[in-house]
């Protein structure tokens, strides 16, 4: 029965090239001409639109075209076809493969993904013509009649910009200016090349325009690095503020110096690794993120309120001791972890609404984990100040940071809320752990790339005030990405950090200080 299917198709493809032969120079140079006439071939074929140019293609490209002596014909296993005629010949004893080099075969490609310009289907048609970006001048007929037919806004842009690219390296002076004009509303980076070649032409007219046009272009891909910057700032800011925010409380306002504070980030991180392959497999794989948020909350806070009850609620009122022993505390959990999941980094993977992004200009776009991540942030964010402002928890946590001996006094079990607020600030960072595991691997080291920088963001914003904790994260996110793009990522965390020793040198109490009893406890 397969080989009754294999028969059929056979005469099918037969069938399809005896209805009237192609053009017979373009086949001619396709069999026996030179690497460049045969990319000519290729382009003349594709523009006649036959099917059975793409058939001949095809069966160039698979090595199945053969010649003897004029003669040129495709071979499918035992039967041969005549290209000419579209008639099945006998096999010559003789006979030559025609062969196609990596170059010819990427022609031939892309000369079968232009058949789709003629589809039906809109997204087919938009890209088979961004297929064409890079598409040799002999493709131009083809993208002149495409263009014919084309009433699509879109993919008439990206033809006419193409065509336009085409003209400027081979048309006449008026065809190479007017193509020059297109170029100069094009946003797509490679534009950017081509217009940089004609500005060195010969001709003072086409270099002229050249130069005017590549300017315009310029223009616009300088807008594109600019907003795609302050995207990345915003991104490293809500990253920032996410892994700084549990530290405001647990050192802006209860003043314990959390050593262990990166680890409860990791900790959040792996507790999403954990919910991830629980889900694994799962009709509902794509929801794991729902269940991940909280586990991770409740993980890390766990671990926070143990923390408080065993080791540092006997330390408060004394830094040094409270910073050696949670940094020998980030150690051991360090070094559990490594025991539970291995030394190596392990991968979360983002839910299929979290992946790809929005192309907002053809050098931006917009990754949807990070814009997941920064609208993430902004709820934390809310729900922390609606915690804070208008819950008892948050009542006796603002009672006790302002003064813990009147709280004390009215009957406020300063003990208690002690243990709740790290509880809250170690949740916190957990979820700055969940958010994490989003936009990179999962390591027992991971947050110890973050501890550093959420001090520099509670200190930078002012000790103890939420506010500053936001602003400072925006400021420290923009400044980062600014000075990367200048001087590199090494020499842009020391210049911020040195930022930082100035800034406090002169201002003390950050960009917030703090007022009220506060001050004068």
């Amino acid at each position: 029965m397969g080989s009754g299917r294999a028969k059929a198709a056979l005469a099918a493809f037969f069938l399809s090239f005896s209805a009237h032969a192609l053009d017979p120079a373009a086949v001619e140079k396709l069999a026996f001409g030179d690497g460049d006439e045969k990319i000519e071939a290729i382009g003349a074929l594709v523009a006649e639109g036959d099917p059975k140019a793409a058939e001949l293609l095809k069966a160039f490209a698979d090595g199945e075209l053969q010649t003897s002596g004029k003669q040129i014909f495709i071979v499918r296993g035992d039967r041969a076809i005549d290209v000419s005629t579209g008639k099945p010949i006998a096999l010559p004893k003789e006979r030559e493969d025609v062969v196609a080099n990596n170059r010819l075969r990427g022609a031939v490609a892309s000369a079968l993904g232009a058949f789709k310009l003629t589809s039906d289907d809109r997204n087919e048609r938009l890209a088979a013509a961004r297929a064409l970006a890079d598409a040799n001048a002999a493709m131009l007929p083809l993208i002149r009649k495409a263009l014919e037919k084309e009433t699509d806004p879109e993919i008439r842009g990206l033809l006419d910009l193409i065509a336009a690219g085409m003209e400027l390296k081979d048309g006449t002076k008026e065809a190479r200016l007017a193509a020059i004009r297109k170029l100069a509303a094009s946003e797509n980076p490679n534009t950017k090349t081509l217009l940089l070649e004609a500005a060195s032409d010969q001709d003072e007219d086409i270099r002229r325009e050249a130069q005017q046009s590549l300017r315009a272009v310029e223009g616009r891909l300088a807008l594109g690095e600019w907003l795609g910057l302050a995207f990345a700032g915003v991104s490293l800011g809500s990253i920032l503020l996410l892994a700084a925010l549990g530290l405001a409380i647990t050192y802006g306002l209860m003043g314990v110096i959390n050593m262990a504070h990166g680890e409860l980030i990791m900790i959040g991180a792996y507790a999403t690794y954990v919910v991830q392959n629980l889900f694994r497999g799962s009709a509902v794989f794509d929801l794991y993120l729902v269940a991940a948020v909280p586990i991770a909350f409740l993980a890390a806070a766990l671990v926070g309120v143990v923390l408080e009850r065993s080791v540092i609620r006997w330390l408060y009122g004394r830094p040094l001791e409270t910073l050696l022993a949670t940094w020998g505390i980030s150690l051991v959990l360090i070094q559990a972890v490594r025991t539970l999941f291995g030394a190596q980094n392990v991968q979360v993977e983002n839910p299929a609404f979290m992946s790809g992004g929005i192309q907002v200009m053809s050098n931006l776009v917009l990754p949807w984990n990070r814009i997941v991540i920064v609208f993430f942030a902004l709820g934390v964010l809310a729900g922390m100040w609606l915690l804070l402002s208008k819950t008892k928890l948050g009542l006796y946590i603002r009672g006790v940071t302002q003064n813990r001996a009147m709280a004390d006094c009215v009957g406020v079990p300063t003990a208690r809320v002690d243990t709740w607020a790290f509880g809250l600030g170690s949740g916190i960072a957990g979820l700055a752990g969940c958010a994490l595991s989003q936009v990179g691997n999962v390591g027992p080291d991971l947050g110890q790339g973050y501890i550093v920088d959420s001090f520099l963001v509670v200190v930078f914003g002012g000790v103890g005030q939420l506010a500053g904790t936001v602003y400072a994260a925006l400021v420290l996110g923009f400044a980062n990405k600014l000075l990367e793009s200048w001087s590199g990522a090494v020499l842009a965390k020391i210049a911020v950090l040195v930022f930082i020793i100035f800034f406090i040198q002169r201002r003390p109490q950050g960009l917030f200080a703090l007022k009220g009893r506060a001050l004068e406890a």
